[in-house]
């Protein structure tokens, strides 16, 4: 897929897809309720598409209503599923049913495509294990496949050593059907997604500050209630086009509908403080989240050095704000984002050399890198490894490139923003290519 500099500004309104987290948790969350979850804006990409199978196949039933409309009749519980749980390139997803599926008195297989068959899983199935559920490694140790031994799970206490909103949700989803108490305590603040939708879906727990972080006290033997959840859209998925409208001159793009949870939005604290004209307005509620419309326009841009503390809240957002810092003054400093090299890919190595073949000056570190900014020669075919947003990045890197800019394996695209080519093309961007 090609994208090639365009000679008008890019213009328009749009709707970011639903946000790909609280996608993942609606689908999850209604196959373990009891009774009926009636689910708007959910994203229908293959991650979630994935997921939404899954959950059918622990014993819910799932039904697509219309677009983004969907249905999950929950019956209190996951049962054993006939066949292996196939969760594509959806790490949220096997890691949360994972810790959905440990509560259970059931034995699961959980698998994926390539790329999920190399990311590590211990991270979950440590605490899930140190709680009585039991693990076969049917491969490789750290990864899937692997067989999931379920239920008479006892409460635990647990330290994060690092923030991580996956972790924590897991335990807590296995926590529900445990015995005692189950306590998480994190480091640094990590997204909420989990406990604002437990609450939503009936659920007790605590959440109390403690130093920088969070301590999460939830009681076992709790079950969940059907409930409606709307889903707005995602800051992850909005950056691409907001970006875009930051890089190309005379550009004014509005995405509208997007979640504005604190644990999301370090991306837009980090433009705005580059000298970003972001604005946002018609600040609402919406399914228990923050929701508003964000305009940017064309913007003179200096780079920055980015807190390390807000890795958290923007750790998917790296990639695309390393090619918005290709066309900033100065360097733009990333560090503490080491969790990057352990996503879909290595995105630390691949933003470096595809932004390095495009001619941006970058150095590479091991906990992070830093882009040096200026004219961006672009021209080059850049390899993504099947990740989505490393291809997305590139994109609109070469929208405002010297020379056109392309990207292999774009197909993956869809697994978190079917239709990005379209929203993009309606703007005025040229993209060509293979379907997204």
């Amino acid at each position: 897929m090609t994208a090639r500099p365009v000679s008008t500004p890019l213009k328009g309104a749009v709707r970011a897809p639903g946000d790909k987290s609280m996608s993942h948790r609606s689908l999850i969350f209604g196959g373990m309720a009891e009774g009926v979850t009636e689910i708007e804006g959910l994203l229908e990409g293959d991650d979630i598409l994935a997921t939404a199978r899954a959950v059918e196949a622990f014993g819910a039933q799932v039904e697509r209503l219309g677009e983004g409309r969907w249905r999950v009749t929950g019956s209190g519980g996951f049962k054993t599923p006939g066949a292996v749980i196939d969760c594509g390139n959806a790490g949220t997803g096997v890691r949360l049913l994972m810790g959905a599926a440990a509560g259970y008195d059931l034995s699961a297989t959980f698998d994926g495509d390539a790329s999920l068959r190399k990311r590590p899983m211990k991270r979950v199935t440590g605490p899930l294990a140190d709680m009585g559920a039991r693990f076969d490694w049917n491969a490789a140790e750290d990864r899937v496949p692997l067989t999931l031994h379920g239920g008479g799970l006892t409460g635990i206490e647990y330290v994060q050593t690092v923030a991580s909103a996956q972790i924590k949700s897991a335990i807590l989803l296995a926590g529900l059907n445990a015995a005692g108490e189950t306590v998480v305590v994190e480091p640094e603040k990590s997204r909420d997604h989990t406990e604002r939708m437990l609450r939503a879906f009936g659920a007790t727990l605590d959440v109390s500050e403690e130093g920088e972080g969070w301590r999460i006290r939830l009681q076992g033997g709790q079950t969940l209630t059907g409930t409606a959840v709307a889903v707005p859209g995602d800051p992850s998925s909005a950056a691409f086009p907001l970006a875009a409208a930051l890089v190309v001159p005379g550009s004014e793009v509005t995405v509208e509908g997007v979640m504005l949870n604190p644990q999301r939005t370090g991306l837009f604290d980090t433009w705005i403080e580059m000298g970003a004209d972001l604005t946002i307005s018609n600040r609402r509620i919406s399914g228990g989240e923050d929701v508003g419309d964000i305009t940017a326009r064309y913007s003179a841009l200096k780079g920055v050095v980015v807190p390390e503390d807000r890795a958290a809240s923007m750790i998917d957002e790296y990639p695309i704000l390393s090619a918005v810092a290709a066309y900033a003054e100065g360097r733009t400093v990333m560090r503490g984002i080491g969790e990057m090299r352990v996503k879909e890919s290595d995105r630390i190595s691949l933003m470096v050399a595809g932004l390095s073949a495009c001619g941006v000056a970058v150095e590479e570190e091991a906990e992070g890198f830093i882009v040096t900014g200026g004219p961006v020669k672009g021209g080059a075919t850049v390899a993504t490894a099947h990740d989505h947003r490393i291809a997305m990045s590139h994109l609109i890197l070469g929208l405002a490139a010297e020379q056109p800019v392309s990207v292999l394996d774009p197909e993956m695209i869809a697994t978190s923003f079917p239709g990005f080519v379209e929203m993009m093309k309606g703007l005025g961007a040229s993209v060509s290519g293979a379907a997204a």
